[in-house]
């Protein structure tokens, strides 16, 4: 990849994606984006950097990618919906069409694309890894209904029932995506590498850990710990904890993702491979509320009884491998919190559409007591 190559970004409106276009605009590198605009109300947000090129395209339409793809170099290909919405099809429809798309457009117009980025999230791993002491390592599916209602939330060995210990995500080809969101994002990587390697089209794929920082859409709320957190501390509410509040987390800056970016896409040793892309270190979400508070200088308010549907009780990644490509974490969780205030507090949003975000997780059935 030289200098001056042009780099095409989809969802480069986005929270991760603004960042990775001003990484690579700052190295050097051309960059067009691709957006449909669905997440900015059909307009270009005023932090775009005014040296990109703007497209407005849907990865689910093939043309618009034909359209984006002209005399593109690298794609970063960022686009797509997460949380946990029932419309099960929607997740399918753009993660999963959406990056079949892009390797569609470049086999049939014979396009010489140099590397394909692919982002992914540390959530394919499932529960991931734990250990039995006597029955050594194991990869559990869920913690069984009846350890809920006891307010119970580590999984059990099948064998013994013994507690298991967990261990880190570290094995970059272990995946048991739990709900809908994963799953989407589990068959992404599949067409990357897959078709990636057998028609000749450098791919690696990056399993994002939880990214903080400015410019995340305050306004979706059915995940993210920071954004719940912060706006029910910010109105004076009690913070929901799901589970008991221990389950453990490991969060990013947003800023050293775009650079995981960058790094790999110039690296040809990263082709056909997998990286997790984290912080380094471990917290649970209860901690984090306590951090939130902290900042805003606010009493912290707790409330618990409920979980969420298809969640996992633990999820933090081993990074050493991408370290070996020469990159690494290089700001602190509290840094990227108060980074995320500061662009919190520029935002209008209500304590009223946060109560209905909540209110419609319930009716759904996303969010549940510990009795059912």
């Amino acid at each position: 990849m030289k200098k001056d190559d042009l780099v095409l970004i989809t969802g480069g409106a986005g929270f991760i994606g603004s960042h990775t276009v001003d990484k690579f605009i700052n190295n050097g590198y051309k960059v067009r984006i691709m957006d449909n605009l669905s997440a900015h109300e059909g307009r270009w947000p005023s932090y775009i950097n005014k040296k990109a090129q703007k497209v407005i395209g849907d990865v689910t339409n093939i043309k618009d990618w034909e359209m984006s793809l002209e005399n593109v170099s690298v794609v970063i290909h960022l686009a797509g919906i997460m949380d946990f919405h029932l419309e099960f099809s929607r997740f399918f429809q753009i993660n999963t069409v959406g990056t079949a798309n892009l390797y569609e457009a470049v086999v049939k117009n014979k396009l010489n694309i140099e590397k394909v980025v692919i982002a992914s999230s540390q959530f394919v791993y499932g529960f991931g890894k734990w250990k039995c002491q006597r029955h050594g390592v194991l990869y559990p599916k869920e913690v069984p209904e009846r350890l809920k209602k006891e307010n119970r939330w580590d999984p059990i060995c099948p064998m013994c029932g013994q507690s298991l210990t967990y261990l880190k995500n570290s094995e970059e080809q272990q995946a048991d995506p739990p709900n809908q969101y994963a799953i989407s994002k589990y068959s992404q990587e599949l067409i990357g590498l897959k078709l990636g390697r057998l028609y000749n089209i450098p791919t690696s794929v990056l399993r994002y850990s939880i990214a903080h920082g400015s410019r995340q859409n305050v306004k979706n709320l059915y995940s993210g710990a920071l954004r719940i957190f912060a706006l029910q501390i910010m109105n004076n509410q009690p913070i929901s904890l799901y589970e008991d509040g221990n389950n453990l987390r490991d969060f990013v800056s947003v800023k050293d993702v775009a650079n995981a970016n960058l790094v790999t896409a110039t690296n040809p040793k990263s082709n056909y491979q997998i990286y997790n892309v984290g912080g380094g270190k471990s917290y649970t979400i209860a901690k984090l509320a306590k951090m939130i508070a902290k900042s805003l200088n606010k009493d912290l308010k707790i409330s618990t009884g409920s979980y969420r549907l298809g969640d996992i009780r633990h999820s933090v990644s081993d990074i050493s491998k991408i370290q070996k490509l020469g990159w690494k974490p290089t700001r602190a969780e509290s840094q990227n919190i108060n980074e995320f205030l500061r662009w919190l507090k520029k935002q209008n949003i209500s304590s009223t559409h946060l109560d209905k975000i909540m209110n419609e997780m319930r009716e759904k059935n996303t969010i549940r007591s510990f009795a059912k």
